[in-house]
């Protein structure tokens, strides 16, 4: 009997215990589900983020960006064995070398013209371009502008896609962008990247060229670009266009981290110099000049100095000397170097332009005709 009373006793105190703990802990889980928890939810919300769709940028670009096929007469001499190697040899060494290209191109006007780069077909007598839907049309060139590497060519062909500019002057850096092109011949190649920085300067077009006056304001992107891409689309998530992509910068000639592409603002104004006027040689004003010491020309408050003039200036035949203060530029205000750069960025050979001088203490206007090569 003791063995038994000892049995429910035990069992008594158990349940006793077994219901205590059960409560002690069903209390301590409805503290934690009531009480918040900032970094649990905020971890679930971390991984339902959505990825940025690119769709609509890809669906109104790709149509309009097309591929460039170029070469120049002696290539299809080569081609048709017309040519040797060793005619540079015996013959004229000064001739013009076989050379064929492809690369991107995009059409900005429901008439069949295209904006593509100049090293893309600057050299070239035979154009051919690939639309998105397989047709290939000859191209005839409109003109080209090598210092912003630029050149418009023209098709004819009906029921074309375009693309519209954009602002360029408006996107920001961080932006999303998505690159249009043929790399390696891969057509309608669609890229994305961020713009990481704008305003680049990196005297890629004067590279291995005299008497090139390069326009270099590069907006440079992460999106993926390579050899075949050149002259293709930059475009925003709308689809607008905002540049043209132009160059890598790499240790391998592919792609490694950053591309640049000319602004769309820059495109716009050179397509419609081509347009006008056809190939555009940029011109110098053909002088070296110094900003101003301010401590020794308390006198004035803007201009730079003319130190010397290079061969043949435009300047010296109009009538600058040397020692003169320019200080305006076609109604533009002279402080700095950089002013008198900016002003004169798109100046091209046969444009006058209106300079104002400070000689001995006296404002003197001159106008100064642009000419070739200067």
């Amino acid at each position: 009997m003791k063995a038994l009373l000892k049995l429910v006793f035990a069992g008594f105190l158990g349940g006793v215990i077994a219901v205590a703990a059960v409560k002690y802990f069903d209390k301590d889980v409805i503290i934690y589900e009531e009480s918040p928890a900032p970094i649990f939810h905020r971890t679930a919300s971390s991984t339902v983020a959505t990825a940025f769709d690119f769709t609509k940028a890809a669906d109104i670009a790709t149509p309009a960006v097309v591929h460039i096929s170029a070469s120049n007469k002696e290539y299809s001499q080569y081609k048709n064995k017309r040519y040797s190697p060793w005619d540079d040899f015996f013959y004229n060494r000064d001739r013009k070398r076989p050379q064929a290209g492809t690369g991107s191109g995009v059409i900005i006007s429901e008439d069949g013209y295209i904006v593509t780069n100049n090293h893309v077909v600057g050299f070239a007598d035979n154009i051919i371009v690939s639309l998105s839907d397989g047709r290939e049309v000859n191209a005839k060139k409109i003109g080209t502008d090598p210092g912003s590497d630029l050149a418009v060519i023209k098709i004819e062909a009906d029921d074309l896609s375009y693309l519209k500019f954009g602002n360029s002057d408006h996107v920001k850096v961080g932006e999303w962008v998505v690159a249009v092109g043929n790399p390696f011949n891969l057509e309608s190649t669609v890229t994305a990247g961020i713009v990481s920085a704008k305003g680049r300067d990196l005297d890629l077009i004067n590279q291995g060229k005299q008497n090139v006056k390069a326009i270099e304001e590069f907006i440079q992107t992460d999106a993926v670009v390579n050899p075949g891409n050149s002259g293709g689309a930059l475009v925003d998530t709308d689809g607008n266009l905002i540049g043209i992509n132009t160059a890598i910068s790499s240790p391998t000639g592919y792609y490694a981290g950053y591309s640049f592409a000319i602004p769309g603002q820059i495109v716009k104004r050179v397509v419609d110099e081509i347009k006008e006027n056809g190939n555009i040689q940029r011109a110098f004003l053909g002088v070296t000049v110094s900003e101003l010491d301010r401590s020794n020309d308390a006198g004035l408050d803007a201009g730079v100095y003319v130190q010397q003039f290079q061969r043949g200036s435009s300047a010296y035949s109009a009538g600058i000397k040397q020692g003169d203060k320019i200080v305006n530029v076609n109604q533009n205000s002279i402080n700095t170097f950089d002013d008198l750069q900016e002003v004169l960025k798109f100046a091209k050979v046969g444009d006058v332009l209106d300079v104002s001088v400070v000689r001995e203490g006296k404002i003197k206007n001159i106008e100064v005709k642009l000419r070739n090569g200067i």
